[in-house]
């Protein structure tokens, strides 16, 4: 495990009494300066990154994994320096070898896997054979997490992917206890909603066998702050099969920020009971004029409508049903919401 040198860092005085927040389930009564150490894998990617920022701004202490030094450039320009020199470290880290992981992971008291790999080829660069390295990389960090953390306790970032790709025609609401197909993924080549699927299924077996406290967060097709100013590559390979996600009432979008603070909250919430699988998206896109704006800001006309659809007015167009549910987080984060004021 190659380490980059990183400025020391900023540790900043803590002035005042501790806080404490009575009758509150989520307690706060820990300082910054209590806070465990995290290792966020792929800290270069655009969710990790925010998951990060997330983390930083929770106080917590945080260790990012890449794969290769030339990356250290990308987790720079995406953190900042402010940012970035609060990290423990940054390390050079092969996904695919347990040894590797367990020198990133030793010491963590969690780990937030968030991508195998980085793909910025779009839907030609997620093959089958990606499957394969998605499903073994979940494989060894789940034996990492096992054999090196000081708490086994992963929070993953699995795909909606995982949980829509049924049939062709969605019966009743599909929520957390809904997985995909993995022989219709296979059927429509829908490789990425295959690997997500594979990998989050192999996770959940590791952490039973090695008894590894996890929890997944699946997110909708991941929406930057800025758009349609600017998108996540992401998007691309997640779109596939999108005119079927978009007719059958399950195509949702999930802002990024938005998504890294489900994470942290789930983490949170895991010393209160909070397990098992979390659907996590902002909206569904239920309207043609919807599709038409999420086509065109992602520069991918035709591809959610079909380049001869018939423009439909208002009053003419009939809302598509929501056929997904994100209840239990929406619920998780209710509970957060609703805490009692802290008091100094």
């Amino acid at each position: 495990m190659e380490e980059i040198e990183v400025p020391k860092p900023i540790l900043m005085p803590i002035s005042g009494k501790e806080q404490k927040c009575a009758g509150n389930i989520f307690s706060c009564s820990f300082n910054a300066r209590e806070k465990k150490l995290i290792c966020v894998t792929s800290g270069n990617s655009y969710l990790g990154s925010f998951i990060v920022k997330e983390l930083l701004a929770h106080g917590y202490l945080v260790r990012v994994t890449i794969q290769h030094p030339a990356e250290f450039e990308d987790v720079k320009d995406l953190l900042g320096v402010e940012d970035l020199n609060l990290l423990e470290s940054v390390v050079v880290t092969k996904m695919e070898k347990l040894q590797s992981l367990c020198d990133a992971f030793r010491g963590c008291h969690a780990v937030f896997h968030t991508s195998s790999f980085i793909d910025p080829h779009g839907i030609s660069g997620y093959s089958e054979q990606k499957v394969f390295l998605e499903t073994e990389v979940a494989r060894t960090v789940m034996e990492a997490c096992a054999k090196a953390a000081y708490i086994k306790r992963c929070v993953f970032t699995s795909s909606l992917l995982a949980s829509i790709w049924r049939n062709e025609n969605i019966d009743g609401i599909i929520d957390d206890s809904c997985w995909s197909s993995e022989e219709f993924c296979r059927e429509k080549k829908l490789w990425l909603a295959l690997g997500k699927t594979k990998a989050e299924k192999v996770a959940w077996m590791k952490a039973k066998e090695l008894k590894v406290n996890l929890v997944t967060v699946c997110p909708g097709l991941l929406m930057a702050p800025t758009f349609p100013n600017s998108h996540i590559q992401t998007s691309i390979p997640y779109l596939k099969g999108g005119q079927m996600m978009l007719q059958q009432g399950c195509l949702a979008i999930a802002e990024v920020e938005k998504v890294a603070k489900a994470h942290v909250s789930v983490y949170e919430g895991m010393n209160y009971g909070a397990s098992g699988r979390y659907l996590c998206f902002d909206e569904v896109v239920r309207r043609q004029q919807e599709a038409i704006e999420l086509e065109k800001g992602l520069k991918m006309t035709g591809f959610l409508l079909g380049e001869r659809h018939v423009v439909l007015s208002e009053e003419d167009e009939e809302e598509i049903p929501i056929k997904i549910s994100n209840s239990k987080l929406a619920a998780l984060l209710n509970k957060i919401n609703q805490r009692l004021p802290c008091k100094t």
